[in-house]
């Protein structure tokens, strides 16, 4: 062999042997980042959570191993949500999931610049989150809600049981907007000749007191307006009219299989699972101007094993027009 070869190798392993290795483990590449923002506490959260989370396991995301994801929690205290909001833009994410228009309203003034992804919303544009359905412009984009009217439930509610003249509406005074709602729900009522009741409650505490102002009342159903207090505790809220032997009317689908005898709107889980999509797309490059908001359709569930529970027939044109009619417990 050569002898210019032969010491240019020794050369070369001598450098090997003298040089120190850098056994520090080298740096991963970072994750995407995804903050999370609910409404509820981590060991009661609203359905719309767990649903959105099995929407990103269905599209092959794993919380630390290709996906990182940041919680804040409100704890049911909708004033927290500016706070939170901010907490989790300091995390510098690359993508803001939450649901419901208070939390989507703190993170707008927290960001304009991370994109947001709402699983659960209502009136976008009239609430100025975004331009347009079509072209929501901005940071945020998602679902929303169909608009159906609570009047719309209340007459659906009056078309089963035409016999009554007394409503009770539970809300949740620390839920937005619900002082329009009732202004609404008053002229809608005053049509179809029902007086209403709207009795408060803002804790689940407050709901024993609250059954009892309604039975007090005099009341010949009750209707459940938005909050995601009352959407945590359902299974509750159903179980306490039932006993008290009042029907109710309810504006998302999981009050059914809980027990309300109508429900009347849409179901947040699908939504929310829907919502990983939007995620996934912004996670892959797409901007969230350019993903036009979807909304849900509306449907009607009966619930026939309630009926029989509370005695009422419930007339076949209702049935007929029901997308779903639930005919034995679906367990919680």
């Amino acid at each position: 062999m050569n002898l210019w070869i032969v010491g240019s190798i020794v050369t070369f392993a001598i450098y090997l042997l003298l040089t120190p290795i850098d056994t520090r483990a080298q740096p991963r590449a970072e994750l995407p980042r995804i903050g999370v923002l609910e409404l509820n506490s981590k060991e009661s959260p609203t359905p719309a959570l767990p649903a959105f989370q099995q929407g990103l396991r269905d599209l092959g995301y794993v919380d630390g191993k290709n996906v990182l994801l940041d919680y804040r929690y409100a704890d049911g205290q909708a004033d927290r949500l500016p706070g939170l909001a901010a907490e989790l833009v300091r995390l510098k994410p690359d993508v803001l999931w939450l649901h419901a228009n208070p939390a989507a309203h703190a993170a707008k003034q927290a960001t304009k610049a991370i994109p947001i992804v709402v699983g659960v919303s209502d009136e976008l544009v009239e609430s100025g989150l975004v331009a347009s359905l079509a072209r929501p412009g901005g940071n945020l984009t998602g679902l929303e809600l169909p608009p159906v009217a609570s009047g719309r439930r209340l007459e659906l509610l009056k078309n089963t049981l035409p016999t009554i003249s007394r409503v009770a509406v539970l809300v949740d005074p620390a839920w937005p907007d619900h002082a329009q709602t009732r202004g609404k729900l008053e002229r809608d009522a005053a049509a179809l000749g029902v007086t209403l009741q709207f009795v408060e409650a803002d804790s689940a505490a407050q709901f024993d007191p609250a059954f009892a102002t309604i039975v007090g009342g005099k009341a010949d159903a009750l209707m459940f307006l938005q909050s995601a207090l009352f959407a945590v505790n359902r299974w509750q809220l159903l179980a306490l009219a039932i006993r008290h032997q009042l029907p109710t009317v309810s504006y998302a689908l999981p009050f059914a299989e809980a027990g309300s005898l109508l429900a009347y709107g849409t179901d947040p889980r699908v939504m929310s699972n829907r919502s990983a999509v939007f995620v996934h797309k912004i996670l892959q490059g797409t901007k969230p101007a350019d993903l036009p908001i979807e909304r849900a359709t509306p449907q009607l569930i009966v619930n026939l094993k309630t009926a029989k529970q509370l005695g009422i027939s419930v007339p076949p044109f209702i049935l007929y027009r029901a997308d779903k009619v639930i005919r034995r417990d679906l367990g919680k």
